[in-house]
């Protein structure tokens, strides 16, 4: 779980995150990457992981989300592998309706905000509209036959998270520091990669509410994901996603 400036919601969020994982029959770990918030977010995981062994906090510098996930997930040590955001903007329970599909050969499980199940919770209609034109222009030049890639809700087979995350080139390795809240395309990236590999990707209907205190920036945040979006189509062209 990325974490930036989140240390108000951060303490609920880890409660139900855990409450949920004791519930369940699998063993299962909590990674928080705090992606060098400038408040209490790192201090507020440690106090929680202090007192929940299977919590662990990763401190990185701010290079955004996708730096932050990346960390998180090649220091996964499970199976099955999940990311998602810290307002828990899909409820954790979800994870119950994408594990039956890794039984059924995928390799990539992704929450949908898309399709018959789905659900979109007060999501203001231009936020709504901006989604899909950029998820044209997704299937138009890289990610073929996914409705939604953006959803914070996806979940990877442990050896296809380390090979596709540890391939990223976007937001990878060699990321550069930054000094805000950064909304990027990484998702598509990472779909791109494990797409162009042969995994198959499945698609679940999810709940997501859109948050009120979203740090996506309409006009900024737009223009950066075309441009990761052509970025991508770009290093393809290169030869860079080749193993």
């Amino acid at each position: 779980m990325p974490a930036y400036n989140e240390e108000r919601r951060l303490p609920q969020t880890l409660e139900q995150i855990t409450a949920f994982l004791a519930r369940q029959t699998y063993t299962s770990e909590l990674i928080v990457v705090d992606d060098g918030s400038r408040d209490q977010t790192a201090q507020v995981a440690e106090s929680f992981g202090a007192a929940h062994p299977d919590v662990r906090v990763i401190r990185n510098d701010h290079r955004g989300k996708g730096y932050a996930v990346r960390a998180g997930v090649l220091a996964a040590r499970g199976n099955i592998v999940l990311f998602s955001d810290a307002d828990l903007s899909t409820p954790i329970e979800e994870i119950a309706e994408m594990l039956p599909w890794f039984e059924r050969g995928y390799g990539v499980v992704i929450g949908s905000r898309e399709g018959n199940g789905a659900k979109r919770i007060k999501e203001p209609f231009y936020r709504h509209l901006m989604g899909r034109v950029f998820n044209g222009i997704v299937r138009l030049l890289t990610v073929r036959g996914i409705n939604d890639t953006q959803c914070g809700f996806k979940a990877f087979r442990d050896e296809v998270a380390r090979d596709v995350f540890s391939r990223m080139r976007l937001y990878g390795a060699d990321a550069k520091k930054i000094t805000d809240a950064m909304v990027t395309g990484f998702d598509v990236e990472v779909l791109f990669i494990a797409q162009k590999s042969g995994v198959r990707i499945k698609e679940v209907p999810v709940e997501w509410r859109y948050g009120s205190e979203t740090k996506v920036n309409p006009l900024k945040d737009s223009w950066r994901n075309f441009r990761d979006v052509v970025m991508v189509r770009w290093n393809d062209l290169r030869g860079r996603y080749s193993r």
